[in-house]
């Protein structure tokens, strides 16, 4: 019985790896899309191509992102504003930690 348990526990560990590395990747296509975007203008653009291509689609579902179109639209916008996701995501977690310490006070 014990040993059912810490399959299963290392089996969902096992998967929340494989979500978080789908997820770099997905940050890392929206980098190269901001990248491209002022470089060249078509970030948005490319961003999309590839959320709809076979391997985009297969790349966000095992991140645990339904590739529908509304996430499309958002990952498109998000490419337009143009701030790289390790300043956005550092910037949310800041704000994050601010909020949490003002209801604390």
């Amino acid at each position: 019985m014990l040993d059912s348990v810490d399959s299963s526990a290392f089996n969902n560990e096992q998967g929340n790896r494989a979500r978080k590395l789908f997820a770099a990747v997905v940050l890392a296509a929206l980098d190269d899309a901001i990248s491209d975007d002022k470089k060249y203008g078509n970030g948005p653009d490319q961003i999309a191509r590839w959320a709809r291509s076979r391997d985009g689609r297969e790349v966000l579902s095992c991140a645990g992102i339904d590739p529908n179109e509304r996430v499309v639209n958002g990952l498109m916008e998000f490419v337009s504003k143009g701030v790289r996701t390790s300043v956005a995501l550092s910037r949310e977690e800041s704000e994050r930690r601010n909020a949490a310490q003002a209801e604390a006070a």
